[in-house]
């Protein structure tokens, strides 16, 4: 039997290996700023703070956060931040009562349901696949 997470997210616990490849794999970027995993309310998760010289102005802050388990369930939300809004999205794999197991909640706020998606097996293909489509947003805010 597998350990719970406790957060209701995944039956399995999380997976720090990974999470620490990603930290490092991300701070090696000029995207980011600062990557840091983080216990905040007994859950371990890789908070990154992307760079603003990446952003327009009107973004005051943007931002990852990752949770990554031993089954190779996921939730890795994205936020962006400015004076007036918010503009967030969520890529994730876990057991849920609302979609499939791999799932998409877009944006601008990320709503539950959200919309039944395909993601490859492999956290590095995640992470790319994640990072391409946040590139695209950034892209757009520029236009």
């Amino acid at each position: 039997m597998v350990p719970p997470a406790g957060d209701g997210r995944s039956p399995a616990p999380i997976d720090r290996p990974i999470l620490e490849f990603l930290q490092t794999r991300l701070q090696g970027t000029n995207q980011v700023s600062r990557a840091t995993i983080t216990d905040a309310n007994g859950h371990l998760e890789l908070n990154v703070s992307l760079a603003a010289s990446y952003y327009p102005a009107s973004v005051d802050k943007a931002s990852l956060a990752v949770r990554w388990y031993t089954n190779d369930d996921f939730k890795i939300h994205y936020r962006e931040v400015s004076s007036d809004d918010s503009w967030e999205c969520r890529w994730d794999r876990h057991p849920n009562p609302h979609n499939s197991r791999d799932h998409f909640h877009p944006s601008p706020a990320a709503p539950t349901p959200g919309k039944d998606a395909s993601w490859p097996n492999d956290h590095r293909d995640v992470l790319r696949l994640v990072l391409d489509e946040i590139e695209a947003r950034i892209a757009d805010l520029w236009k």
